[in-house]
This record gives C-alpha cells, sequence and structure tokens, in this order.
C-alpha cells in the first residue's frame, strides 16, 4: 500500500455505509484522518456501523442532519448511491466541501497497474474475463477483481503489490467522484440509456462515464466498442491509445469478429462459438478482455483457455449443470425486460423460461417476438405471472405453466423439456415480490436443479 500523507489530522466525512462506505472509513482511520461516518440506517440495525464504533470511528445514525456540514470537514467520501441532489449532498457543494467516491481513495493507496470496465451493460463479466486472463501464464504477483463487481475497491487496494494487476469494474455513479483516478487501460463496452433517474439526462450519464478515460495520457490505453457511431465517436475525446473492439466486423486494428472467428489484429485466436458462455454480448465482452490481455502481453493459448472454460458470472447468463441432455443456466440478474431479450438470443436450443417476479406496471409484449422464436414452453411465477402469460399466448407459446416459486417451477420446467433443450431461469423483473434480491432467487434455482438432477453445480 502507498503511504499517503494528504489525509492526516483532516476531518474527513464517510457518507453512507454498506461495503464501500465500511471499507472506506477503515483505510482513512488508517491514514491518520479523523472519521465520522453518517447512514440512514438506525444503529442499533447496523452491525457494520457497530464495528466501527469499537474502532474508534464516530458514527451518526439513522439520517442524513445537515448540522453535520458545521463540523469542519475537509473531504466528504460518499456511498455512489447517493445522489447530488441529496440535501446534504447539495450543501457539500455549495460550501465547496470536495466530494470524492471509494475508487478515487482506492486508486490513492493502491500499488498495482489499474484496469478499469465501465459500460451500460457486460461490465462484471469483461471484468471477471479480464482477471482471469491476466492471471494466466503468470509468474510472479496476481490480478484482482474489485468495485461494483462487489469487492470494495479499498479493501484490495491496500493489499495489491506493483507486481499485481487490480482490474475495477467502475459505474457512472463512482467516476462522478473522482479526480485523480488514472487507470493505465479503460474498457468502454457500450452505452445505453440507463440510470435516468439519477443523472436527469443522457447526456449526464454519457459524461459520466467517459471520466473513466479523463486523466489518461498518450502512454495508457483506451479500449471501445466499435460497434456502434455514437461509441467511436466518443474515443475521439481521450488522449490515450484507442484500441477498438468490434463483433460486426467494423474495425480490424484491434480484437474483432469476422465470419464466426475471433481475431486480435490479423492473428486468429478461436473460434467464436467456442465461448462457453452464450450468446452475441458475450462475444462482445470477450473481444474486449481479448483487447487488454493482448495489450498485458497474454497468449492465444492463454485467452483460449479462459473462454473455453469461464461458465460466466453467477446469476448472469451462468450456466449451471447437465443432465439428462438438459442444460441449466442461472439468469436471475435479469431483472428487466432487455436482459431477458438478451438471454433468449443468445440460444440455438429450444428454450424453457422461468420467468416472474415484482410488478412494477410494465407489460411485456416486447417479448413476444423473442418467445416465439426461442421459447418452447414456460413456467410462470409471481406478480407479473398473469402479464406474461399474457405476452406468451400472443407469441403462440404452447406449453404454459404457474409455479407458486422458482423452487416449484424448476420441476415443472423439467416436465416440458426433452434432451437438447435449455432450462433458463430470466425473469424480466425484480425479486422483491417473493426474495430479498436477485441472488437469494437465483441461489434458489440452483438449489433446486441439484435437487432434481441429483447433480452438482459446476464450478
Amino acid at each position: 500500500m502507498k503511504i499517503v500523507k494528504k489525509y492526516e489530522g483532516k476531518k474527513v466525512l464517510v457518507l453512507g455505509l454498506a461495503k464501500s462506505g465500511f471499507n472506506a472509513a477503515k483505510l482513512l482511520k488508517k491514514l491518520g484522518a479523523y472519521v465520522t461516518v453518517n447512514d440512514k440506517q438506525n444503529f442499533d440495525d447496523s452491525v457494520d456501523a457497530q464495528k466501527l464504533l469499537s474502532e474508534g470511528i464516530k458514527v451518526i445514525s439513522g439520517s442524513h442532519p445537515l448540522s453535520l456540514l458545521d463540523e469542519g470537514f475537509t473531504l466528504i467520501v460518499k456511498n455512489p448511491g447517493i445522489p447530488y441532489d441529496n440535501p446534504i449532498v447539495k450543501g457539500a457543494l455549495e460550501r465547496k466541501i470536495p466530494i470524492i467516491t471509494e475508487i478515487e481513495l482506492a486508486s490513492e493507496v493502491s500499488e498495482a497497474q489499474l484496469v478499469a470496465v465501465t459500460g451500460s451493460n457486460g461490465k462484471t463479466t469483461t471484468t471477471t474475463m479480464i482477471t482471469k486472463m491476466l492471471n494466466q501464464e503468470r509468474t510472479t504477483g496476481q490480478s484482482y477483481d474489485a468495485g461494483n463487481i462487489g469487492i470494495p475497491a479499498s479493501q484490495v487496494a491496500q493489499k495489491v503489490t506493483k507486481a499485481d494487476s487490480l482490474v475495477l469494474e467502475v459505474s457512472s455513479f463512482m467516476l462522478l467522484g473522482i479526480t485523480q483516478f488514472h487507470p493505465h487501460i479503460a474498457v468502454l463496452t457500450n452505452i445505453f440509456s440507463n440510470h435516468l433517474d439519477y443523472h436527469k439526462t443522457r447526456e449526464n450519464y454519457v459524461r459520466a462515464k467517459m471520466r473513466i478515460t479523463m486523466n489518461q495520457t498518450d502512454q495508457d490505453y483506451f479500449v471501445v466498442n466499435f460497434d456502434n457511431k455514437e461509441w467511436r465517436d466518443l474515443s475521439k475525446q481521450t488522449k490515450a491509445k484507442v484500441i477498438p473492439f468490434s463483433r460486426l466486423d467494423v474495425d480490424e486494428t484491434g480484437a474483432y469478429e469476422k465470419s464466426g472467428k475471433l481475431y486480435w489484429r490479423d492473428d486468429f485466436i478461436m473460434m467464436a462459438d467456442e465461448i462457453k458462455v452464450p450468446g452475441d454480448h458475450n462475444v462482445e465482452n470477450a473481444l474486449a478482455a481479448i483487447a487488454v490481455a493482448k495489450i498485458e502481453g497474454k497468449t492465444n493459448t492463454a485467452i483460449k483457455h479462459v473462454l473455453t472454460t469461464f461458465g460466466g458470472v453467477r446469476h448472469r447468463t451462468q450456466y449451471v449443470l447437465t443432465a439428462e441432455g438438459r442444460q441449466y443456466y442461472n439468469d436471475s440478474k435479469a431483472t428487466d425486460i432487455e436482459a431477458t431479450e438478451m438471454a433468449l438470443k443468445g440460444f440455438k436450443q429450444p428454450v424453457i423460461l422461468l420467468a416472474g417476479g415484482l410488478d412494477r406496471g410494465y407489460v411485456f409484449d416486447k417479448l413476444v417476438p423473442s418467445f416465439k422464436e426461442h421459447v418452447k414452453g414456460i413456467v410462470l411465477f409471481g406478480q407479473t405471472d398473469k402479464l406474461l402469460e399474457d405476452a406468451a399466448k400472443k407469441a403462440g407459446v404452447k406449453s404454459i405453466v404457474f409455479a407458486k416459486n422458482v423452487k416449484d417451477g424448476v420441476p415443472k420446467a423439467f416436465e416440458l423439456s426433452d434432451s437438447g433443450d435449455i432450462i433458463l431461469l430470466s425473469p424480466a423483473n425484480a425479486s422483491w415480490d417473493q426474495y430479498p434480491n436477485f441472488e437469494v432467487r437465483g441461489d434458489e434455482f440452483i438449489e433446486a436443479v441439484e435437487e432434481l438432477t441429483g447433480e452438482k453445480e459446476e464450478k
């Protein structure tokens, strides 16, 4: 860990706890700051708040009182999810108190070279692929992933050395809170129109994403998807060397797919259909990872090994196991219509789909073409079961059954299936009507599959 003196004796407010705030507070204390943590959760309900207090860190919980700003803080480390129109954040900005997010703090203490990955879709899978590739053929050090992937960057940054690599998944929320954050390799997977409730406009969202490259120089690399004119044009904003990747053979100066084959420049690496995780979107994720791996000098053998063995990030079109000719996939992270569309497009075999969840007032007519093309039978559960039934009927799906929940739905899906079929959990809805989060829903699917088949999840 780099020794950073700038926080010694300074009063710092950590706004919002969760994993990132907890670890940021502990790191700041280690760096000599006087730390106050403020979280809206009640103290008695927060184990993390209680731990921090026991370590001598001041904790104020239950609300975000504006009076906190009178305590002379020289810096605020903000939880990325707290919006900038929050009253205490607005008050801090008016007083010109600097506000950063935890990845900025992590980057200051990290001795490892940074790779940062952002985008609307594919960040987690791409980050994981890169980390695995950078760990191949390694003689010294290790590659670690952290950030938005679920592992606090400030926690990992304290242990990495100059011999290591740190691959960070970074969200637009995180990037709004950087000042000196400087990845040697930055990756932009794509940009759609997400989180407009937070950013207010698409232009703001795009600007936030492009902050990933704002401190890069001509000694760095910006890996960007060239399959969209807007993204190609955005690459003109960087000072870094632009490395394109393209599934549509738009540009052959980086990583690309051509006639079903994956290349780095003019060097053939492998067939696209050898990638273990299905779908065109995962070909794009693989190409982004290939570009980073090649910049870092990895061989085709190392790259191919990862792409032919990596079964996907848990709950994201994750291959679970094969039994009696059926392949089971867990895509519990598909909490919206577009994610389920993408998952279905990834399969050529007939699909038995398990879907349903929280009713947010949507109708599912947009799924009709995907149902018509890919879905042989459907098992529905949760608050939206009847709405999804309507879409399935419009698509001509003949086998439609209902289940109490995911566990009840797995054996029903098996009954609808034949050898050679895909059994896919891709709910197209949030989980909160029946489950605390999508992870619990996905874990229940895997457990039910294991119970039904007598086989264990492949890892």
